[in-house]
């Protein structure tokens, strides 16, 4: 999943970002209010949490911009203010959840897979053929067995799914999956997918992660597909015919 925190204590930041990255999700992190503002119109992240006290731009202010761009995407708020009047001005500019800090870490993992399952919207459930892929789970299978895969090759299949039907860069694979500055010379986006092709069952030049040369990889849409899939249909169901013919 991709999680936006918008948070302007860096120590928290840290605590915040290498929490939520450890269970698998891509963070992104802004410390001040405009950047997150910015952040959030870049990435139309799954889900943001959002601290009240920020600089260049308030919280509450950057939750009513939020609400401009996205009405639906789930936004928990952080607050060390206590008063019920700011819970209540939260909730009524759109926020979906309020935590107070002091908060347990363990707490605030619970209530975001609760806002994201409670958004179904927000795309949790990806498929392509018989490749399915659970945003909310971290889970992938593929004819209904599953596949064991780690952190790093669930980003770039998730990227790849989220992008179904269009070719994405390995320019913009190195920065979305890796963080790495394009300049930096390295074929590990190749690996990647190759890992991710031996545990799919999909050998080059692979029916449900595609190469597009000198461009980057992409997962086929349905019609796509079904294209590829149409002549092993059509020689599967000729002899059947065939057969029917000689009775």
């Amino acid at each position: 999943m991709r999680l936006l925190i918008a948070e302007d204590d860096p120590a928290l930041g840290l605590f915040l970002t290498r929490g939520l990255e450890s269970d698998g999700h891509r963070v992104r992190l802004a410390q001040n209010g405009a950047a997150a503002v910015e952040a959030f119109r870049e990435e139309m992240p799954d889900l943001t949490i959002l601290d009240l006290n920020m600089p260049v731009k308030d919280g509450e202010q950057v939750l009513a911009e939020l609400r401009c761009l996205d009405a639906d995407l789930p936004v928990l708020i952080l607050t060390g203010r206590g008063e019920v009047e700011t819970r209540v001005r939260c909730l009524d500019l759109g926020a979906d959840d309020l935590m107070t800090k002091p908060f347990s870490l363990h707490e605030l993992r619970a209530r975001c897979r609760a806002l994201m399952r409670r958004k179904r919207e927000a795309r949790l459930l990806l498929r392509a053929g018989d490749l399915e892929i659970d945003r909310m789970e971290h889970t992938v299978r593929r004819a209904g067995e599953h596949i064991q895969l780690t952190n790093k090759e669930f980003s770039l299949l998730e990227q790849l799914m989220l992008n179904r039907g269009q070719c994405v860069s390995r320019v913009e694979l190195l920065d979305t999956v890796w963080k790495m500055e394009p300049a930096q010379t390295t074929n590990i986006v190749d690996v990647y997918v190759n890992y991710l092709r031996r545990k799919l069952k999909d050998p080059a030049p692979g029916h449900l992660i595609r190469t597009v040369r000198g461009q980057g990889y992409k997962v086929p849409s349905d019609a796509e597909l079904a294209i590829v899939l149409a002549p092993a249909l059509h020689s599967a169901v000729l002899p059947a015919a065939a057969r029917a013919e000689m009775l």
